[in-house]
């Protein structure tokens, strides 16, 4: 099994944010690859990871990175490839790092989710392999039709719930 998705990110104190991305790859049966490269600490292997990534199969990079948020930078400027950035809540509550990681300068695009958005990272990704893939693209949609049913349920589960002035 050869990984299509790779998860990448500055340190493994990142890996708890990060497990949500491997759940939803798992889940989805995407094979992928978890490794802690830092741009600042390791670039070399930032760059020898980054410009074997197509060649190896890759087909998207999550990468993560808190504080100054370098990596999915870095790597995006490496790579055609598709770039997905994590915010990591590092410090002033992931702020910095939404920011560093956002404020792409133009011709380098890195596609941020949420600060800790690991979890609609891996659906991002599966969302773009999907468009070549028609049985991804049906898990896909199972799982879209799996969380409207989930709030449809929690919905009807609230109408349940007594108050002396609630009106549903």
């Amino acid at each position: 099994m050869e990984p299509k998705v790779s998860i990448i990110m500055g340190s493994t104190s990142d890996l708890g944010v990060m497990e949500a991305a491997a759940k939803i790859l798992d889940e989805f049966e995407v094979p992928f690859e978890i490794n802690a490269l830092s741009a600042h600490r390791t670039p070399d292997a930032v760059e020898v990871f980054t410009k074997g990534a197509k060649a190896r199969g890759i087909r998207v990079i999550i990468a993560a990175a808190g504080m100054a948020a370098h990596l999915p930078g870095v790597i995006a400027s490496m790579t055609t490839l598709p770039v997905i950035g994590v915010p990591i809540n590092a410090s002033l509550n992931g702020l910095d790092s939404l920011l560093a990681i956002v404020q792409m300068p133009p011709g380098i695009p890195v596609a941020t989710v949420a600060v800790n958005g690991a979890q609609n990272a891996g659906i991002l990704a599966v969302q773009m392999m999907a468009l070549g893939d028609p049985e991804l693209a049906a898990k896909l949609d199972l799982f879209k039709e799996n969380l409207k049913i989930k709030i449809e349920k929690a919905n009807k589960d609230l109408s349940e719930i007594k108050f002396r002035f609630k009106t549903n």
